[in-house]
């Protein structure tokens, strides 16, 4: 792992402007595996922590609590016996900070994987409530972050708990991957002498993951790496998908299949398709499942202006780019460990590559609507579908921003390495689309077509309509 925090500038802000605040703070950080939570902390504190302790994945109660006394230990505070049950190991560790807290310095504590520690009957999220009431949340100088990739469960045990931490975490920090700015950024630190092309296709296969993007080496070629991480038999890449659903959630088998029902339609799925692909019920069950995938930031749900289709089931997409690499290129473990040298202009690259260019797009909608100098203007965006009415064929918009000032963006999301050539079958394509749209929706402003591309429309009749145009440069600017 590659030891300098790159970007995470308003996250550190926030953590040293909570630190110092001169009150206790509770902070809850949550974010999906390999992200960097434990790292930022880590970095951002160094050795101002004054305990910290993480959790064993899959260990028993015994396990979990002599990891605790371990870290007591580390800490300067030898034990001479085990607590018997969490309330008597906070009670420890309440006289441990009472010795060592001095009132003119924070008191630092981590607790890193948190949901580890809830095993069965152990009531360690009482006893840290308990902690928390009874004494931490009266020291003014007291910080306690706790921290957790298992999201649904961070926002279901501690975040929304109706127990003992109802309303106690003061701050929450939900750390997301990185956009395609901060991973250039990233990349740019370590000494990556790659384009911006390149970068994109980076992002295309493992996201803004920052533990995976450092198990890039700069002293090969993009496609060299994709072939070590992903297509040798022991590439660390072709390993992680279980062990990403086993983190976040603990019985996986269920949400994996959800993932792959997703993976199989592009365009995204209602519950209901969902629950009839995977063979359950539509029920309260599958929507909680649904929503702890949208928590991890696995799934994304988006309304459709569609009257067959109401707003309150929506559709649900596979947005994980990681994921959508897995599902499409290592699930059926191919044995060819040079795959992606050897087939770079291949079909099926190609298409994985127009796939994942609209994926990412929809994770810029910021640098979109910056680049459409529309950052102000209140706006709603959505995908639609026409509603056929006997003889035309379906139609779909897949991104629509609508506009508080009456005007609507219908975005086409095209890749090629090229200036992309709009000809006539597709602008007028386009423009039946639009108006299905009008027609169907009664829309009565202004609609402006608007197309995204790595580098811009080829000049012709027909792009000479197309007065919004977005490239790929646009798409690396900071949202911050």
């Amino acid at each position: 792992m590659l030891n300098k925090i790159v970007g995470r500038e308003e996250e550190i802000k926030l953590l040293n402007k909570y630190a110092e605040s001169g009150k206790a703070e509770f902070v809850a950080l949550y974010g999906r595996r390999r992200v960097g939570k434990t790292f930022l902390v880590n970095k951002v504190f160094k050795d101002r922590l004054t305990f910290s302790m993480t959790g064993v994945l899959d260990g028993d109660k015994n396990a979990q609590i002599h990891a605790f006394t371990d870290a007591l230990d580390i800490y300067g505070q030898p034990t001479n016996k085990q607590p018997k049950n969490w309330y008597e190991a906070f009670q420890m560790l309440r006289h441990f900070l009472a010795d060592k807290n001095k009132k003119n310095k924070p008191c630092i504590v981590f607790i890193d994987e948190l949901p580890c520690f809830e095993t069965r009957k152990s009531d360690f999220v009482s006893a840290l409530g308990y902690f928390w009431n009874s004494w931490a949340s009266l020291q003014d100088n007291m910080m306690l972050i706790v921290c957790g990739s298992a999201t649904s469960w961070m926002k279901k045990n501690i975040i929304d708990n109706h127990g003992g931490l109802h309303d106690r975490i003061t701050h929450e920090m939900h750390l997301k991957e990185f956009n395609l700015h901060e991973t250039e950024e990233y990349l740019c630190a370590y000494g990556f002498p790659w384009d911006r092309i390149m970068i994109m296709q980076t992002y295309m296969a493992i996201g803004g993951i920052p533990y995976y993007l450092s198990l890039l080496d700069p002293a090969e070629s993009l496609a060299q790496n994709i072939d070590r991480l992903f297509f040798k038999a022991d590439g660390e890449m072709r390993r992680e998908f279980k062990r990403l659903y086993k983190t976040l959630f603990a019985s996986p088998e269920p949400y994996i299949a959800i993932v792959e029902a997703l993976f199989s339609k592009k365009k995204g799925m209602t519950r209901d398709e969902i629950a009839k692909s995977i063979g359950t019920n539509a029920n309260g069950y599958l929507t909680k499942m649904l929503q702890s995938l949208v928590d991890c930031d696995i799934v994304r749900f988006y309304n459709v202006k569609n009257k067959t289709i109401s707003t309150r089931n929506g559709l649900y997409q596979l947005l994980d780019f990681y994921s959508l690499f897995y599902l499409h290129f290592i699930k059926k473990q191919p044995t060819n460990e040079h795959f992606w040298t050897q087939g770079l202009n291949s079909p099926k690259i190609s298409a994985w590559m127009g796939l994942s260019f609209e994926r990412i797009c929809l994770t810029h909608i910021a640098q979109i609507k910056n680049a459409l100098s529309i950052s102000g203007i209140k706006t709603e965006y959505y995908s639609w579908r026409s509603v056929n009415s006997g003889n035309e064929q379906n139609a779909q918009i897949d991104l629509v921003i609508e506009r508080a000032d009456r005007m609507i963006n219908i975005c086409e999301a095209k890749y090629s390495d090229m200036p992309y050539l709009l000809d006539k079958e597709e602008y007028e394509k386009l423009n039946t689309r639009i108006a299905l749209f009008k027609q169907q929706t009664g829309f009565g402003g202004g609609i402006i077509p608007t197309f995204i591309t790595v580098n811009g429309l080829q000049r012709n009749s027909y792009s000479e309509h197309i007065v919004a145009q977005i490239t790929l440069d646009d798409l690396f600017v900071s949202s911050r």
